[in-house]
């Protein structure tokens, strides 16, 4: 079919416009003054990389762009292992520069030779943290953390972060760095680091529990290990999950099933040659999350706290978006501007990930209780209420038309709880729950659209100004259940895009990818509101 392209693509673009630009036809109730929201989210980003590892920029650079597109928060956090670079100096934003930590007389590369390469744990204690401490003083208003992008033993990467002595009188990033020595897969140094660190002895599956138990068992508040790219080269399985949340369910709680590289040619850099788990993206967002039913309602049905997460996996502009750009963590806080709240609103779950900034404000709440909480109830019912905001700004679309997309819909997604799984129990590895998880409910404009599977859309109450309301009651609650949103630009049955269900589509529908295409595609993802019965 997409052999059609340059055909079906023009054909996508016009009735994308129809469908996500549209303004709506329904009752508006203009509103003088906005509805009552919590305003206690903040955005960010925390995987993108610099020439400290493998990225093309200077840190510097990377730090400016994460704040010209205006980030509440952000971490470093590239690979583990050794590099050549110094990323104060080297970039594409600096005329090519490259200068080799080996160019240096002598050389400060410590620990164990590695053909004048420098270990990532020195660069992130001794160079990265040291910029990371500029950009604090540069972006007082913003919350800059110094992390890692760990080689997992056995998978492939997570993002990792400890803020423990970063936001203190005479800071330092040991912590990290420790965690770096010890634990990542292709960090070979073995003379002891910065501290006469004890470098794990362990391999594979095995060292990555070994780490998530000890940062569990010294930073429980402070940390997280949020597995990347999950599906990229299929080496992660839910069974690996199940074994990671089990041993650090303070520090890994979740997995970027949204990945980066969103502007890559195979979008997310997805592709049957990497024997990616479901191929390519769908939507933008991998199959673990994307599927109704999935690995991610699978973890959800156990009753963990397993979040999504999206981040923009800066490297360079061929292929990615700088962060921020397109790509959104909207993370509740107890308190602005404080890293601790960040990392325990990350814990917390209650966060939603957008694209494209199709919305700007959610406030998704079931009897009192919020994103990421637990809702008890007598009965089988429950009112369930949702707010959102659907902006009518410009977002940063500068590569084609659609600027300003509009929401198309929103769907509630519901699963049964049944309780945590047993190691031993042979449902453990399966990852397939699509008997017990469905869209129960579609909240659009004009209401009463019908999709292939029976459900029938209602109409949402417009206040004007891009606020949108739903409040609706549940009755059919026989047990723990939980429920999330998925929300789209794109309608039912769109060639190519969606289903008649308005699940996303391959995106290997639409190859190659484009900037342009990915900014057509706009979705967003809430975390779950779990009940008890």
């Amino acid at each position: 079919m997409k052999n059609l392209f340059g055909f079906l693509f023009a054909l996508f673009i016009g009735a994308t416009f129809l469908i996500s630009c549209k303004k709506s036809e329904g009752t508006t109730v203009v509103t003088n003054d906005p509805p009552k929201i919590n305003e206690n989210y903040v955005t960010g980003d925390f995987h993108q990389h610099t020439t400290y590892t493998d990225g093309s920029w200077s840190i510097g650079y990377v730090m400016a762009k994460n704040n010209s597109y205006k980030l509440d928060f952000w971490a470093n956090s590239e690979h583990g292992g050794g590099f050549t670079r110094n990323a104060a100096v080297s970039g594409l934003d600096l005329n090519g520069a490259s200068v080799l930590w080996s160019s240096y007389t002598p050389n400060p590369a410590k620990g164990k030779a590695n053909s004048g390469n420098m270990w990532r744990w020195q660069s992130i204690a001794e160079y990265s943290y040291l910029e990371i401490l500029k950009a604090r003083a540069l972006y007082p208003t913003k919350t800059v953390i110094q992390g890692m992008e760990w080689n997992v033993p056995g998978h492939e990467h997570a993002s990792t972060a400890i803020i423990t002595n970063q936001f203190i009188a005479n800071s330092n990033a040991n912590p990290v760095a420790e965690f770096e020595y010890k634990f990542d897969g292709n960090d070979a140094d073995d003379q002891g680091g910065a501290n006469n660190w004890i470098k794990s002895v362990q391999t594979g599956h095995a060292k990555t529990i070994e780490a998530i138990t000890w940062m569990q068992t010294n930073y429980k508040t402070a940390g997280w290990i949020i597995p990347a790219h999950p599906e990229r080269k299929k080496l992660y399985t839910i069974a690996d999950f199940r074994d990671m949340n089990n041993a650090g369910p303070d520090v890994c709680f979740g997995f970027e099933s949204m990945p980066g590289h969103q502007k890559s040619p195979e979008r997310g850099e997805y592709k049957a040659s990497s024997n990616s788990y479901g191929t390519c993206t769908y939507g933008g967002t991998g199959a673990m999350a994307a599927k109704v039913g999935g690995l991610w309602d699978a973890m959800l049905s156990e009753g963990r706290s397993w979040w999504l997460f999206a981040n923009s996996d800066f490297h360079d502009i061929t292929g990615d978006f700088y962060p921020g750009e397109f790509q959104k963590n909207y993370v509740y806080v107890t308190k602005k501007g404080d890293a601790q709240a960040i990392t325990d609103g990350l814990r917390s779950g209650n966060v939603f990930v957008v694209t494209g900034d199709l919305i700007d404000a959610l406030d998704f709440t079931i009897k009192g209780k919020t994103i990421g909480q637990t809702a008890t109830i007598t009965g089988n019912s429950a009112s369930i209420s949702i707010l959102v905001h659907d902006p009518s700004t410009p977002n940063n679309n500068t590569y084609g038309i659609l600027t300003n997309p509009e929401l198309n819909h929103i769907d509630v997604i519901a699963g049964k709880v049944t309780g945590k799984i047993a190691p031993t129990d042979s449902k453990y590895s399966v990852d397939d729950v699509t008997s017990t998880t469905n869209v129960i409910a579609r909240f659009d404009a004009v209401g009463s659209i019908s999709d292939t599977k029976g459900i029938v859309s209602r109409r949402w109450e417009d206040l004007g100004n891009g606020w949108k309301k739903i409040n609706f009651d549940y009755s059919e609650i026989t047990g723990n259940m939980y429920f999330r949103l998925r929300g789209s630009n794109i309608g039912l049955n769109v060639a190519s895009q969606t289903d008649g269900s308005g699940n996303p589509l391959a995106d290997d529908l639409m190859a190659p990818n484009t900037a342009e295409k990915t900014f057509a595609d706009l979705w967003f993802y809430s975390n779950p509101i779990f009940v008890n019965k």
